[in-house]
């Protein structure tokens, strides 16, 4: 790899070995400095890592020494000398560069620097500084090796997506970032024309209606790595833009489109270092839900939701008697070792199932023949038995619709492994899960809107159902899930404008409304359109995941806050009035 520039032979963190003897100019930020009584250290840092430079009296002059001492911390530097290699006692296994140093003869500062306003080099047990201030001066953030790391492994998959892709016959295509209006279950950001007065551009949610213009123009395979924008609150893994692995290809099915992203995907944990077997199992959606109550599942783990209304009926339970009707079910998790968890716990997690929409979590726990808990006096340990639970385990139960006994035993579940600790029985676990619902009922008015987005496909054996039931249509989407986060989604689209038609229909748009929006789209299905598919692979966390961050925005070079705010350089900010007036808007107070 050729580093070698004007003002230097090689990086910091690149010395070894076997550059010992050699003459070498290396230019840096000063990590830390340490002055020992006539010979100066200074770690010298750049993207590479970092390297030992010593100024002493038995190579160095005295005037290189002064300079070396008067440096501060995050000065940018360059300095020439020997690579030497250090004492063996004096080997550091914790750098790669450990095994040398270099004996600088000169010193020359090329860019100085202020005192930091936070702090770049910090000792293992240091905290890091508040978030907030390490986003308003993100430039020193950036500078964390941590950081670094990570976005040099983004860079990587980023490399290795595009080069498995292109192995497979995609093709990388741009398309718009000034587009309409589509809907993608989220709000857009409106751009406003100035040369079309009242009109506006909408950021793209995602490239959905472009990739399937593709396909229909005959591209066959398409991908490219868009930027896409959604105005929604956000979390700790979500972003306002975002990046993602958007793939597109004619004449696929399901199982096609799976394959290719598994691909990509198994490519991507290599890159990370890790061997990932395919095929990736596969769990229909409506045994997600009932085995985890969600629908992106960590199989690291067991502890499976277990409905137990018939065992449970016939005791005569207060908390499950008043609530069994109307559909509700008693559903429960078995939790080996579970009587290890304390009366504290247990509250602790109740107030998980509440805060979640159930009324409560009942709980009993079996030690012996000698039976315990909330609801323990309504039990025996024969009738634990018949629920799985044996000697030193628990039971945790809720009561409800499964609309609101998924979540919370799912919120249950994720907190019972986070108390336990178990040993994952994989370190990864990748599903897929299909077998979608096409529509889902709105929480309000109780009409079908999409569960994904309206150009999925109905799943054929399904189609003739779209009428007269909705609600019972599956849909041709399939999801990527690792370790309980949602990788992507994909599906398989329609083709046919006549059925793109009714599902526009059911979600209540007139044909008016069908024409003004998706006109040019159903034009060009109506035009000849191949059988189609593809996916979208999140990519800001993937490469969370891989990194082993804990948020999207430490692998976001300028990330926003949860406010969606760009503290660094001040985004969102008042725009000035002749740059309103010549968009035809005027800012209501």
């Amino acid at each position: 790899m050729q580093t070698r520039t004007t003002w230097r032979t090689h990086r910091c963190g690149a010395l070894r070995a076997e550059h010992v003897g050699q003459r070498v100019r290396l230019g840096g930020w000063v990590h830390r400095r340490r002055d020992l009584g006539g010979i100066v250290f200074l770690d010298l840092r750049d993207r590479d890592g970092l390297v030992q430079v010593a100024l002493g009296p038995g190579w160095a002059s005295a005037a290189a020494i002064a300079a070396a001492q008067a440096v501060g911390n995050e000065t940018v530097v360059v300095v020439e000398g020997d690579v030497v290699a250090r004492p063996a006692a004096m080997k550091n296994a914790e750098l790669a560069t450990g095994d040398v140093e270099v004996h600088a003869t000169t010193v020359q500062v090329v860019g100085p620097a202020e005192t930091p306003a936070i702090p770049v080099a910090r000792g293992k047990t240091e905290e890091l500084a508040a978030e907030e201030l390490r986003l308003r001066y993100r430039h020193l953030d950036l500078r964390r090796p941590e950081l670094q790391a990570n976005l040099i492994l983004r860079h990587r998959l980023l490399q290795r997506a595009r080069r498995t892709l292109s192995e497979l016959d995609f093709l990388e295509i741009e398309t718009p970032v000034l587009t309409k209006p589509t809907p993608e279950g989220a709000r857009d950001y409106l751009v406003p024309s100035r040369v079309h007065p009242g009109e506006f551009y909408a950021l793209p949610q995602s490239p959905q209606i472009y990739k399937q213009l593709l396909m229909v123009a005959g591209f066959d395979r398409y991908f490219q790595i868009a930027r896409c924008f959604r105005d929604e609150d956000l979390r700790f893994d979500r972003q306002p833009e975002f990046s993602q692995i958007d793939i597109e290809a004619a004449f696929v099915g399901q199982e096609d489109v799976l394959g290719f992203v598994e691909t990509v995907l198994v490519a991507l944990w290599d890159e990370a270092g890790h061997a990932i077997p395919r095929p990736f199992p596969r769990l229909q959606w409506r045994d997600a839900m009932e085995r985890y109550g969600t629908d992106k599942p960590d199989l690291r783990y067991d502890f499976p939701i277990v409905d137990w209304t018939a065992q449970v009926q016939p005791l005569g339970v207060p908390f499950f008697e008043g609530a069994l009707k109307d559909g509700a079910r008693v559903r429960g998790i078995a939790v080996p070792g579970g009587a290890s968890l304390s009366r504290k716990d247990a509250d602790q997690l109740a107030e998980t199932a509440k805060a979640m929409g159930a009324t409560g979590l009942a709980w009993v726990k079996r030690q012996g023949d000698q039976v315990s808990g909330s609801v323990g006096k309504h039990f025996t340990a024969d009738a634990l038995g018949t629920l799985g639970i044996r000697d030193g385990d628990a039971a945790l139960m809720t009561v409800g619709p499964d609309r609101v006994t998924s979540p919370a035993l799912d919120k249950v579940r994720q907190d019972v492994i986070r108390r336990l600790a178990p040993q994952p029985k994989a370190a990864h676990a990748f599903c897929w899960v299909v077998d979608f619902p096409l529509f889902e009922p709105d929480a309000e008015t109780g009409k079908p809107v999409f569960a994904h987005h309206p150009f999925t496909a109905p799943h054929p054996e399904d189609v003739a159902r779209l009428d007269r039931e909705p609600f019972a249509c599956r849909a041709l989407h399939y999801d990527a899930v690792y370790n309980g986060h949602e990788l992507g989604s994909g599906s398989i689209r329609i083709t046919d404008p006549a059925v793109q038609r009714k599902i526009f229909a059911h979600l209540g748009l007139t044909p008016a409304e069908i024409e003004a929006r998706f006109g040019f789209l159903l034009g060009a299905l109506a035009s000849g359109a191949p059988p189609h598919g593809g996916f979208a692979v999140g990519f800001d966390r993937v490469t969370m995941l891989l990194a082993g961050a804990t948020s999207l925005r430490d692998v976001i070079a300028f990330p926003k806050t949860t406010a969606a705010r760009a503290l660094f350089e001040g985004a969102p900010a008042p725009a000035r009035d002749a740059d309103l007036a010549a968009l035809h808007i005027r800012v209501v107070p």
